[in-house]
């Protein structure tokens, strides 16, 4: 059987277990995972806010990974198809609050959408700490 890639994009801000958890069962998919990590102003474009870490320090926080063999800043939301040919992803994976928006891509390769891990969000991690201030 060939090696297979796995490709998955996120923001990866506040890094949390969600985040480990998303990364390891994506890897459990493939032999090789490719983490695209959301540029900032693509972060702000989609969110609304800019991340809390800078995208240099969300890129060195993913590669660190063991499970993570590749990482690139990902510019565009409309790239997808592209990101996912030029490192030969043979399946994507996405959070499945994204489910059914990425079955564009399937015609390039398997689309799996994996449940998020409950009760944890980034964006809820951003708003406890604020209040605590």
């Amino acid at each position: 059987m060939p090696n297979r890639t796995v490709i998955t994009f996120g923001t990866f801000d506040v890094f949390h277990v969600g985040h480990v958890r998303v990364l390891a069962r994506a890897a459990e998919l493939g032999d090789r995972l490719v983490v695209g990590v959301s540029a900032d102003a693509l972060n702000v474009a989609k969110k609304g806010r800019a991340p809390v870490f800078n995208q240099d320090e969300r890129l060195e926080i993913i590669s660190s990974l063991a499970v993570v063999d590749e990482v690139f800043i990902e510019e565009s939301l409309e790239r997808k198809k592209e990101y996912i040919v030029d490192h030969g992803a043979d399946v994507l994976v996405m959070g499945d609050d994204w489910a059914g928006k990425f079955d564009w891509v399937s015609d390039v390769c398997e689309v799996v959408y994996l449940p998020r891990t409950p009760s944890v969000s980034t964006t809820g991690l951003i708003e406890h700490i604020s209040s605590l201030g």
